[in-house]
């Protein structure tokens, strides 16, 4: 496995950290980590809400990213509130796809740390509408 997974699994673990911002807003049972075609590693934790104003961790990232001027994916990583990963929701792919219309294809996605298996957006996100 590359080296930048774990420092991206680091960087996603040390914002992870479930918290109750009120009565109707919870935040950081999720994490995640960006890695932009850069380099550098942006990161976002989910925040959710009464309303369904909240936003997953993989957008929150990518919206991290983008506010400091990068816009181009490379790797995601993600981590549950079991401590597993998984792959982003359909809002997160759908974001993803649209930023990268043509080049969504090769952004990697780690599905299992413990193992290092990863997938490309492209698997899991075929003949999108784009």
């Amino acid at each position: 496995m590359e080296k930048i997974w774990t420092e991206m699994y680091e960087a996603a673990k040390a914002v992870l950290s479930e918290r109750r911002i009120s009565e109707y807003v919870t935040c950081g049972e999720v994490s995640a980590a960006i890695l932009s075609k850069s380099g550098k590693i942006y990161t976002g934790v989910c925040i959710d809400t009464n309303s369904t104003l909240g936003i997953c961790a993989e957008r929150n990232a990518i919206f991290n990213m983008i506010t400091n001027g990068e816009h181009e994916i490379d790797k995601v990583l993600c981590i549950l509130p079991d401590g597993s990963n998984g792959a982003p929701c359909g809002a997160c792919r759908e974001l993803m796809v649209q930023i990268m219309a043509g080049k969504y294809h090769d952004i990697e996605i780690m599905l299992d740390y413990s193992t290092g298996r990863t997938v490309k957006l492209g698997e899991i996100t075929p003949e999108w509408w784009i």
